[in-house]
């Protein structure tokens, strides 16, 4: 690795660390406001308008990151990579500065909101941290086969397995949430009811009850067995 991709590793993870805080400090203020006794299920009802201003700061930071990634990069393969490497960087920074300011989490296996879009995503701590470790993985062999001005382009077969991995983590992280919503409402009530306030009362209301661990773990493996299978062939270049 050359002196101009560790400068590019540490300027990146740098400003990784640094969203890592100010989403972190976000946190901080929100608890302050809505869980002045400690953050825990159900959530506190919010305004709908700060429920927005949340979907948009989270849409913000991915834009922000695809940025980075853009900026950082020389083609697609490292520009995707930079922003999978910075995304990753990002959120391990998050836990480890809301555990510094608010000694939170509990432990890895405690539960956390993680996103809000297209719906609510929940799951163990744990389980993020380890998705961002094998996003890490994937950014760097790329980044270092790049600089070996190895061909990186990712193809089909190991984005299929990269894609459908990824999906199915989506699924384990929403399962539990979506299946509550289905247990009170059906479908297509969730998408016309006209009396949303009551609808945003029941989502308000959940409870994590049951991590889906069968689909996190096999999503993983899929992903994994992709980027093995990216890794093996890029080595078999030089």
């Amino acid at each position: 690795m050359n002196f101009k991709l560790k400068s590019l590793f540490l300027i990146v993870s740098l400003f990784a660390i640094a969203m890592g805080f100010l989403e972190s400090a976000v946190v901080v203020y929100l608890r302050e406001i809505y869980y002045p006794g400690g953050f825990d299920f159900p959530l506190a009802p919010i305004d709908s308008h700060i429920a927005i201003t949340e979907i948009l700061r989270e849409a913000a930071t991915i834009i922000m990151l695809l940025t980075l990634g853009i900026l950082a990069g020389r083609n697609t393969a490292s520009r995707f990579a930079w922003f999978l490497y910075s995304f990753a960087i990002w959120d391990i920074f998050y836990y480890v500065f809301l555990k510094f300011l608010l000694n939170w989490p509990e432990s890895l296996m405690t539960d956390d909101l993680l996103f809000l879009i297209p719906v609510t995503w929940v799951g163990p701590v744990i389980t993020p941290v380890i998705v961002s470790l094998s996003m890490i993985g994937l950014a760097v062999i790329i980044l270092i086969y790049d600089n070996k001005k190895v061909i990186t382009k990712i193809k089909k077969p190991e984005w299929m397995l990269l894609i459908t991995g990824s999906v199915i983590l989506i699924l384990g992280f929403t399962w539990d949430y979506s299946a509550y919503m289905l247990e009170n409402y059906s479908f297509s009530e969730i998408w016309t009811m006209p009396e949303k306030q009551t609808l945003y009362d029941t989502a308000s209301a959940y409870i994590p009850r049951k991590f889906n661990w069968f689909l996190f773990c096999l999503g993983e493996i899929i992903i994994l067995s992709g980027i093995g299978i990216y890794w093996n062939r890029l080595r078999n270049k030089t």
